[in-house]
């Protein structure tokens, strides 16, 4: 061994960076080790083109967690702040959503909308108390634990009779059935089946879509913010928190192993041959990246592999990135409205027969997308008049029949691009680069398995007290001095920093009762 730590964690994506910066602020000698070039793995700002730079794969912020803000005093510039997400209509008879606000829809949708609005902001508060604070441990629980589960459920109880009889009834319903219920809005219905769907392999008929839809809403409310410079700023300051907390963080260090000796984690192994010596490992990469590649399964218990193989995290959202020699023309709205959020996803109906061709390994030739022109609000990211388009396409399966090639990622591009082109016709003369991430490629770049960016489907079985598999709720994975504090641990992903800051406590609070 070379170099002894306290800590090391493997990953500087933003979970890691959160975790490393409170371990080192708690006192301890933390290394950061990180494969690619730069911090922050999904959470990247890039050049895709000559001149036009991109956040990667996340591109818009809506999680952070304020406890982790506040943590760590984190300080992030915005090019746009609480965007309205436009639901594009071909007539140009756009519906806009902000906050509890919804226009374009009848009176009675209106009213509808400030209801439901309210019910689920309310009960998303309820889920991120509980976001952000370990999962209890269900089987051999201690009194801490005991007490976390009867907090939980006088929590619940404490919605009110009504209220709480309606979260139990929702909680693992699809989001389709509520929605029809609710509204007659067929834009209004297809914009929120979206963002009750997007990154996951669900469509809106598919049970556990309300809580998908609850968990979004667990930052502030699902308000959309949209960093300056990208989504590298925001894993830049989350660095240089750890780093002046006295972290050292190491790039262009990928790791080979985890170091088990007599059952317990020792160290890593970089693929450079380098090692470093700590007896506390700490991962951001997912759960199988980190049992089945870093330690190997045969240091864990055989039952222990087998439920991680079995969690479910297959990718089914692409990004695609253009850049454009100048805004393109969309009926009914005001060059002021390219800097906010759009939406394609004319009905619920419409998303639902999306994702049907992925159930069979498919991509959609009618797929929905989410998108976004960030460098309207930021110049910094494309040439003087020139800009780029950022969207999210669904749906684009992991394990697409055939495999993806160069011929069916292009053949999946254009179907994207023709569906941008029914809502702004000239679009496609104005491309002047382009660039397409399945879910493979996610893989690849972000070494995320399966290109899932939850690091697994958010789904009751997934959640909470099983988050990843029973066994490892509390971020300890079965090795002594061995933990995970990425996206697959609770709560899951997005860019909130939850699980990264939980399981710093958790590591503290541990080696603190030892």
């Amino acid at each position: 061994m070379t170099e002894r730590y306290d800590a090391i964690v493997v990953g500087a994506g933003h979970n890691g960076l959160v975790c490393s910066a409170l371990l080192a602020k708690a006192g301890k000698r933390v290394l950061v080790l990180e494969a690619k070039d730069q911090v922050g793995g999904a959470a990247i700002t890039r050049a895709f083109a000559t001149g036009y730079s991109v956040s990667a794969c996340a591109h818009l912020l809506y999680q952070l967690q304020p406890k982790v803000r506040k943590d760590l005093g984190l300080k992030i510039e915005y090019a746009a702040e609480n965007m309205e997400t436009i639901a594009l209509s071909p007539n140009g008879q756009h519906v806009r959503i902000t906050g509890n606000r919804v226009d374009g829809v009848s009176d009675a949708d209106t009213d509808s909308y400030r209801g439901f609005y309210k019910r689920m902001t309310r009960f998303a508060d309820l889920l991120q108390t509980y976001m952000n604070r370990p999962p209890a441990r269900l089987a051999n629980g201690t009194a801490k634990d005991l007490l976390t589960l009867a907090r939980l459920g006088l929590d619940v109880r404490l919605l009110g009779k009504t209220e709480m009889r309606e979260f139990l009834r929702l909680i693992g319903m699809n989001i389709y059935d509520e929605l029809v219920e609710r509204f007659e809005s067929p834009l209004l219905k297809g914009a929120l089946s979206l963002d009750a769907v997007l990154g996951t392999h669900l469509g809106p008929r598919s049970p556990n879509t309300i809580l998908t839809y609850l968990y979004r809403l667990c930052g502030n409310h699902g308000r959309l913010d949209s960093p300056a410079g990208g989504m590298s700023s925001v894993t830049e300051a989350l660095a240089h928190a750890a780093r002046d907390n006295g972290a050292t963080i190491r790039t262009g260090m990928p790791v080979k192993r985890i170091i088990i000796e007599n059952g317990r984690a020792a160290g890593v192994e970089t693929e450079n041959g380098d090692t470093f010596s700590s007896w506390l490992v700490v991962s951001n990469a997912d759960p199988k990246s980190t049992i089945m590649d870093l330690v190997s399964p045969r240091n864990v218990e055989t039952g222990f592999t087998r439920r991680v193989h079995n969690i479910r995290m297959r990718g089914n959202a692409a990004k695609l990135h253009l850049a454009l020699d100048g805004l393109p023309t969309i009926e009914g709205l005001d060059k002021k409205d390219f800097g906010e959020r759009m939406v394609i996803a004319p009905d619920e109906d419409y998303v639902e027969r999306a994702f049907n061709p992925a159930k069979y390994g498919e991509f959609s030739s009618n797929p929905v997308l989410e998108v976004t022109f960030p460098s309207f609000r930021d110049s910094s990211l494309a040439p003087t008049g020139k800009h780029v388009l950022s969207a999210i396409v669904q749906y684009a399966p992991y394990k697409l029949k055939g495999g993806w090639t160069d011929a069916t990622r292009d053949e999946f591009m254009q179907a994207a691009i023709e569906k941008l082109a029914e809502y702004a016709p000239d679009l496609p003369q104005r491309i002047t680069a382009s660039e397409l991430l399945t879910p493979a490629d996610i893989e690849k770049e972000f070494r995320i398995t399966g290109g899932h960016w939850h690091h697994g489907e958010l789904t009751l079985d997934q959640f909470l007290f099983v988050r990843p598999v029973g066994g490892a709720a509390q971020y300890a994975m079965p090795l002594d001095g061995l933990y995970l504090c990425g996206a697959g641990a609770h709560p899951g992903g997005g860019i909130s920093g939850a699980a990264g800051r939980n399981a710093a406590r958790v590591i503290l609070s541990r080696e603190k009762a030892a």
